[in-house]
């Protein structure tokens, strides 16, 4: 390769990508992450173009023992996109997404974000699985699942997966497929970013919008759960067409009416995932519960939904710390402990959710992919979600005494490892998360990361 783009005073052998280290211009500001709370010193960080670049970055990391994170969306609340001491490969600059909609086909690479993918996908009327916050990275959110809105009829974001190219921790390119290195891929879904470096996706694409209908009458907390309960029963009868969230906030700004500004709400955000027209019928329903705070209900276009709730969420503003767990049902009494974690809620800026499964994401059996188990029928979340340092220790309670008090409804201890935390709970809740699949999972460790280079996520030792 050519000589090292770089502003370092020495230049990493056979890196052609710009690498900078700390005290350098452009180092700060490459080692931030979305969540305000990760603040962490890797000893050099390689901004990569292509391929070429991860390839040369991870054969620099393993001829100087250095462990690997990698930043794709840098959207994990955990910051597992930066690690101290260590080397941090920048997928940022890797963002391009080609679609075959021919094929019904998207190529992503590594560092694309979910709105990049929307936007290309849309122009021809087709979408594959994302999540709720537009600036997510692909990977991150793929990598371990992948929950949304088009959960009910399309599945999980890994259940449209069809291949990938991964850089190895040997530093090889390999492409995986459903024939080729299938092993591999089946870690992929779900298995998180133990096994290399995704530098490609490809996605199975189907037409979507750009239309769709997208309800979320607000009721408020202090009323009651009856909406709730009203919401449960007919999301389990139609969890096969729509996607939803209860999900509990705090009202304010100028879209709400100024009485309910401070109070506690909860919207029945949903999408039903089929014609606008018939969706908007199927779900007035759920806008007839009870006297309402406001609605947000309407016809739209996908990226538009796909975009709605970023403002929650601006990065790099608010520290955060998130749990979530698995249910098997969604009893009455779960409600309730929901809307009492609600109203506890430190911070304005709080949100917890009760999401819905069943449908496609149901369909799939548990050992078809990494990510295990399909039979819970609902997930709980707290988002911590607050602005100053002083407030880490109540906001960092609220979440995780949240999260621990719906253990009695939980579905086999397992939770959802895109919201792990800071990380703190470590292999027993990787563990507890893949359940049967975890061996198998760690033999395929093994086999692709054998000295466990790729530990900076929620990690599967290989135990070699």
């Amino acid at each position: 390769m050519d000589t090292l783009k770089s502003n370092t005073d020495a230049s990493p052998d056979g890196i052609d990508a710009e690498v900078l280290v700390p005290g350098r211009a452009g180092f700060d500001q490459a080692r931030s992450v979305w969540n305000a709370m990760i603040d962490r010193q890797p000893a050099m960080i390689v901004r990569c173009r292509n391929a070429d670049d991860v390839a040369a970055a991870v054969n620099h990391a393993r001829a100087n023992d250095l462990p690997i994170s990698v930043r794709a969306g840098g959207h994990n609340v955990a910051g597992h996109a930066v690690c101290d001491e260590g080397l941090m490969i920048d997928l940022s600059l890797m963002r391009k997404v080609t679609v075959d909609a021919e094929r019904r086909i998207a190529s992503v690479q590594g560092g694309a974000l979910w709105r990049d993918l929307d936007a290309a996908s849309q122009a021809h009327g087709l979408a594959t699985p994302g999540g709720l916050i537009s600036d997510t990275g692909v990977a991150g959110l793929t990598l371990s699942g992948g929950i949304g809105w088009l959960r009910a009829k399309h599945g999980l974001s890994i259940d449209n997966l069809v291949a990938a190219d991964v850089i190895t921790a040997d530093g090889k390119l390999i492409h995986t497929s459903a024939s080729e290195n299938p092993d591999l891929l089946w870690a992929l879904k779900g298995g998180g970013g133990n096994f290399g470096v995704v530098v490609r996706f490809e996605f199975a694409l189907h037409p979507v919008g750009p239309e769709v209908m997208f309800a979320a009458p607000i009721y408020a907390v202090e009323d009651g759960p009856e909406p709730i309960r009203a919401w449960r029963e007919f999301i389990s009868r139609h969890s096969g067409l729509v996607g939803s969230i209860c999900e509990f906030s705090t009202a304010g700004g100028e879209d709400f009416p100024e009485e309910s500004w401070g109070k506690r709400v909860y919207a029945l955000a949903s999408v039903y995932n089929g014609d606008a027209a018939e969706g908007e019928a199927l779900l007035q329903p759920l806008r007839e519960l009870g006297g309402m705070v406001t609605d947000f209900s309407g016809r739209m276009n996908y990226c538009d939904v796909q975009q709605l709730f970023d403002t929650l969420m601006p990065a790099g503003e608010y520290r955060c710390y998130w749990k979530a767990r698995y249910l098997t049902d969604l009893s009455d009494d779960m409600i309730d402990l929901a809307m009492k974690n609600a109203l506890a809620a430190p911070s304005d800026n709080s949100i917890s959710s009760l999401w819905n499964f069943g449908g496609a994401t149901a369909q799939v059996a548990s050992d078809a992919t990494a990510f295990g188990d399909r039979s819970m029928g609902w997930m709980y979340s707290l988002d911590g979600v607050w602005p100053d340092a002083k407030d880490d220790a109540a906001n960092m309670a609220w979440s995780r005494e949240g999260w621990e008090s719906a253990e009695p409804y939980g579905h086999h201890g397992r939770t959802y490892l895109n919201f792990p935390g800071h990380g703190e709970d470590g292999n027993k809740l990787t563990r507890a998360a893949f359940g049967d699949n975890y061996q198998r999972l760690v033999k395929i460790k093994a086999k692709y990361d054998p000295l466990n280079r790729f530990r900076f996520n929620q990690n599967i030792p290989p135990e070699v």
